[in-house]
């Protein structure tokens, strides 16, 4: 289960250093040059400019490397000669002259002082840079955030923390893959019958629902895939009834980590079974909303007829589950 409310905001090589040639040592005094004579003109020392096409020079390549456009690779190569610093003031805050060592990060080894060995680690970083629209300034602020939350979220206990089956075993599921090979992960809100339940402890709900992240990251390679589809299936909410105290802070909670902690998962969302109540308030907030956030979202009403149709562009018919109108087991099939 995500943030129950829909939100969104609004997603050259640095110039090889030429050094002059020093002049060998003179052992003779040199020729006098005549009065009228002109004086030869001097090399000039600025260095060329570094064609576009010398921006991927060197670069280990996966096929999500190779669509960087060129301006993405020059953002990324300013990235990498920061993230030592990076490292220091996210885990040495007080001595970032402390060597940083290589981390893991959904499953992929990040050496600050070696990022170019692996493009898996170029596709990673990237994710940062388009959340912030390649202001490495501002990529800088969200990774060192990032890493710090997670060091504070105790992420090496989170694999290992088993949550009630009863109380979270039907609120998501990971089943097919669009037609890019991407997963699709679907949260169901009106699966919850017990909101005191779930939401009583709030920090055990936000850490299942980062566990459940967490989980459909490690279907992603960073090779030929680094984004998911994400179904939020609003069928049997109600939202006559509010919300209490602790509903709203998991969902803000929720939401900020989301925003701030995974950037540039998602290719699509569907929101699906939204009661009319719901589509007001997103035709509403629509004008607020950027294309490119637009371009990811889509509101969709009831019935099976309704839902395939918007799925169908994007996800094979036999890869949506039964009762979506597809020809795929239902979640309860694949449990």
């Amino acid at each position: 289960m995500s943030e129950p409310t829909v939100t969104a905001t609004a997603p050259a090589a640095e110039p090889a250093v030429i050094e002059e040639p020093k002049p060998e040592a003179v052992t003779e005094a040199p020729a006098t040059v005549p009065a009228t004579a002109e004086a030869a003109p001097k090399p000039d020392s600025t260095p060329a400019p570094v064609s576009e096409s010398a921006v991927k020079e060197d670069e280990p390549q996966n096929p999500l490397t190779e669509k960087f456009t060129d301006e993405e690779w020059k953002a990324l190569k300013e990235f990498r000669t920061l993230l030592p610093e990076i490292f220091a003031e996210a885990f040495h805050p007080d001595d970032k002259s402390a060597k940083s060592e290589p981390i893991q990060l959904w499953g992929v080894t990040i050496d600050p002082n070696a990022p170019n060995k692996d493009a898996r680690v170029s596709v990673i970083l990237m994710k940062f840079l388009r959340a912030r629209s390649l202001n490495v300034k501002e990529a800088h602020t969200m990774l060192v955030g990032t890493l710090r939350w997670r060091e504070q979220f105790k992420f090496n206990e989170l694999a290992k923390e088993e949550f009630p089956h009863d109380i979270f075993g039907k609120l998501g599921y990971i089943s097919g893959k669009d037609k890019d090979g991407q997963p699709v992960v679907y949260n169901l809100y009106g699966s919850i019958t017990d909101m005191k339940a779930v939401f009583g402890d709030v920090q055990r709900f936000i850490r299942w629902r980062v566990q459940f992240m967490e989980k459909s990251i490690e279907l992603l390679d960073f090779v030929n895939i680094d984004q998911m589809v994400q179904v939020h299936d609003y069928d049997g909410v109600s939202f006559l009834a509010g919300r209490d105290a602790n509903q709203k802070a998991a969902a803000a909670e929720a939401t900020n980590i989301f925003q701030n902690h995974y950037p540039e998962f998602l290719s699509r969302k569907f929101f699906i079974n939204v009661p009319t109540v719901l589509s007001w308030i997103f035709w509403l907030f629509k004008p607020l909303l950027s294309a490119a956030t637009l371009a990811k979202m889509s509101v969709v009403g009831h019935g099976k007829s309704t839902i395939k149709t918007a799925f169908l562009p994007v996800i094979d018919a036999e890869q949506i589950p039964k009762r979506y109108g597809g020809s795929a087991p239902d979640f309860e099939e694949k449990a």
